[in-house]
């Protein structure tokens, strides 16, 4: 079997359940001491990308892989991430560049030479399809399927060949030749497995649909009980069947991942696609919270899958908390990206994106000798439009120079989204200190229109410090603040707290020298 690929190493593994204690790995180091997965002897801790990249969807295109994650509100949306290997992966484009609503659980897919890009959206409810002759783009413009009653479309091409999108609920629609269009009425054609009600669970909530064909057999992968909530709530459940109309037999192990433990690692660990690898193993990718840390929102994991004779799959990896075996082939690009920035181009998507922006936004920001120049918009990062990154490790600082124009007000902060956000900024005369969402106190500022500011986020305990002479010294900001409850299970919306910028008032905020270190 495929499976036997992964060789002698997972034998080892248990099928389920938490591990034998050990002491807890150290990751290994990237670009600005971020963490990474892969540990360079022949194993990877997961996550497979940390912070906030949930929902993925995975495509293999001959020796290259392309994944990409729910993006919600930020836009350039949709980032495409490259890799050779299943463990180090690049960023290469953002396929979505016009707004069209919060981007939940896209799907990435090749049929007949063209990428398509599946993609369901909150406010409106909807799904859209974009398309590109290559990767890298140009993406066309979003068309609207108009499937307003579900989302997590996940793309198949059933027996006979025609294509066809699984929709949330166990139902699926047909698509037309072209994939740009659907055919006909949405059917339910599989009734998802049950867990036992005496289960800690968010809700039944079947999502996420993911079908791989396999031999004579479509394998149907869904996740069950509520994204977020109880640790033990999302978990991973599949079936078979030989025709994609059904009948749908159930997962004789189901669920096949499901965080047991409030002590485990990996919490809520659901939404899994199947994927071969570059030996011809097989994985699975899904999301899961980081125990202690929902403000990182749901990190991407990396879970080995192993064939039975019956014809089914286990995942092999347990609760996730140790090293694993790499999936052996493959080429390494280096992964990640630095957060760190001089401003000599704006990786604008890539690294960089807005919260929520309208069409005009895209025109506010703009580099020139090093600068962000970024115009004002609103009276705060609330109704402003910040421009924010993703962070994946549990402590790091952040730091910038920044210069206002006269009426403006400009800074650094930690967003979550438009009403639970905190931070720091400052207009001429006094700083403007962010909490919970809200204005929290106005003390003077003795820097004037520019200074150098730093944030650090230490295991969620944060501080401000402020240099009026470019960080050759730094005076500690008297507001210190603890933001372990920023998150999903407070405030809903399935994000992640964000380090960012903002530029309120009037006028245009010059940012330079960005610093990110993870700590």
């Amino acid at each position: 079997m495929a499976g036997a690929a992964l060789g002698g190493a997972l034998s080892a593994l248990p099928a389920t359940g938490l591990a034998a204690p050990v002491a807890a790995p150290t990751p290994r180091r990237g670009y600005d001491n971020q963490r990474i997965a892969d540990l360079g002897d022949g194993r990877f801790l997961n996550p497979l990308m940390a912070g906030d990249h949930p929902d993925p969807t995975i495509l293999k295109d001959g020796r290259d892989y392309y994944m990409t994650f729910s993006t919600f509100d930020s836009y350039p949306g949709l980032v495409i991430w490259h890799s050779r290997d299943l463990v180090n992966w690049t960023p290469r484009t953002a396929a979505l560049r016009t707004n069209i609503g919060s981007v939940w659980a896209p799907e990435l897919t090749k049929h007949k030479g063209r990428y398509y890009l599946y993609v369901p959206t909150k406010n409106p409810t909807t799904s859209w399809v974009i398309w590109a002759d290559h990767i890298d783009g140009p993406w066309s413009e979003p068309i609207d399927l108009k499937l307003h009653d579900h989302i997590d479309p996940g793309h198949v091409v059933g027996e006979d060949g025609s294509r066809w999108l699984f929709l949330s609920g166990g139902d699926h629609i047909r698509l037309s030749d072209d994939g740009l269009s659907t055919m006909g009425q949405v059917e339910h054609v599989y009734d998802p497995w049950r867990y036992p009600d005496s289960w800690d669970v968010e809700g039944f909530s079947p999502e996420g649909p993911k079908v791989t064909r396999r031999g004579d057999w479509f394998y149907l992968v869904t996740a069950v009980g509520g994204t977020a909530g109880p640790p033990t709530g999302h978990m991973v459940i599949a079936a078979r069947s030989r025709s994609i109309h059904g009948p749908w037999e159930h997962h004789p192990g189901n669920p096949i991942v499901r965080t047991t433990s409030r002590d485990e690692k990996w919490w809520s660990r659901g939404h899994a696609t199947l994927v071969e690898g570059p030996d011809g193993s097989w994985w699975s990718v899904y999301h899961g919270y980081e125990n202690g840390y929902w403000t990182l929102g749901r990190q991407a994991l990396l879970d080995p899958v192993e064939w039975t004779p019956d014809g089914w799959f286990r995942m092999a990896g347990g609760d996730l908390s140790r090293p694993l075996p790499k999936p052996r082939g493959g080429q390494a690009v280096r992964h990640g990206q630095p957060l760190s920035d001089d401003f000599t181009t704006l990786a604008l998507g890539t690294k960089w994106n807005f919260f929520r922006p309208t069409p005009e936004d895209r025109a506010r920001a703009r580099v020139q000798d090093g600068v962000l120049l970024l115009d004002a918009r609103g009276k705060a990062p609330s109704d402003g439009a910040p421009l924010l990154l993703i962070a994946g490790d549990t402590s790091y600082r952040f730091e910038c120079d920044i210069e206002i124009a006269s009426g403006g007000t400009a800074g650094l902060i930690l967003f979550y989204d438009d009403r639970l956000y905190c931070g720091l900024g400052f207009d001429e005369q006094r700083f403007v200190t962010h909490q919970y969402g809200i204005e929290r106190g106005r003390p003077a500022n003795p820097l004037g229109r520019r200074m150098r500011m730093r944030v650090t986020n230490d295991r969620h305990i944060v501080s401000f410090h402020t240099s009026g002479d470019g960080g050759t010294t730094w005076q500690r900001f008297d507001r210190g603040m603890e933001v372990s409850g920023y998150h999903h299970n407070v405030r809903g919306g399935f994000l992640m707290l964000r380090p960012g910028l903002y530029s309120a008032g009037a006028g245009t905020a010059r940012f330079r020298d960005f610093r990110f270190t993870a700590l």
